[in-house]
């Protein structure tokens, strides 16, 4: 049994339809999905072996130049699994579903996300840049029906009026956002990806997810940087 699963099975093959069509999926969905398909197909199962199950799959996808990709949520530090399209490592593989100008608005919107200090943008900033578009202007009611549709899409997401990059996003297009975004673009010290909702250190300039600041002060009766030792001016969330 354990020998059949290092192969392609149909349970794998089912675990990757329904990943394609849902785009991403929370670890604990992700999960609960490896044991259904394990047992509807009657293949071995085997509860902390997910990683295991979705390497195996990832060996078939790579002549395809896709991968299943895990990534982690900046909101509440839980994991996501996503598909990745590797053959297209920039923003023209959402060029299939946005006109020239509806993309153009994206990477502006962006650009102020991975600029800004908090990883957030404001609805307003946004659509102040819809009349500046080299494509094609945009009125702001159509700038505000874009930004919905890139919300539902999840390439965004939207809290009281503020945007920031959904995890799908940060997954698909952590390499494209390093080499585009080197003077600003910032990996998390603690875990190593790309952190766009992030603390900075005021001493030494490195960058923790919020849920990773958490986490590792959680333990410290005063919290002080993990890379030069200063005091953690910031406020732990």
């Amino acid at each position: 049994n354990i020998a059949m699963a290092a192969q392609m099975t149909d349970a794998h093959r089912r675990f990757l339809q329904v990943l394609m069509s849902h785009g991403i999926m929370e670890g604990s969905e992700a999960r609960k999905l490896h044991r259904r398909c394990c047992e509807i197909h009657k293949v071995y199962y085997a509860h902390d072996k997910l990683d295991d199950f979705i390497s195996t799959i990832n060996s078939h996808l790579q002549p395809l130049f896709m991968q299943i990709r895990k990534g982690m949520s900046e909101d509440d530090g839980r994991a996501h699994y996503a598909l990745v399209n590797l053959a297209e490592t920039e923003v023209t593989k959402m060029a299939s579903d946005y006109t020239e100008n509806e993309l153009e608005l994206f990477r502006k919107a962006m650009d102020l996300i991975i600029s800004s200090e908090n990883g957030f943008a404001s609805s307003t900033d946004i659509l102040n840049l819809a009349d500046h578009l080299k494509t094609k202007k945009m009125k702001k009611k159509e700038a505000e029906q874009v930004l919905k549709v890139f919300v539902e899409d999840r390439w965004l997401s939207e809290r009281n009026g503020e945007y920031t990059l959904h995890t799908r996003c940060i997954i698909e297009m952590e390499q494209y956002i390093l080499s585009n975004y080197q003077d600003v673009a910032r990996k998390c010290n603690i875990c190593h990806s790309l952190a766009i909702q992030s603390q900075v250190c005021e001493s030494c300039g490195i960058g923790m997810h919020l849920p990773c600041v958490r986490k590792y002060f959680r333990t410290q009766t005063e919290p002080r940087c993990p890379q030069c030792n200063d005091f953690w001016s910031c406020d732990i969330p």
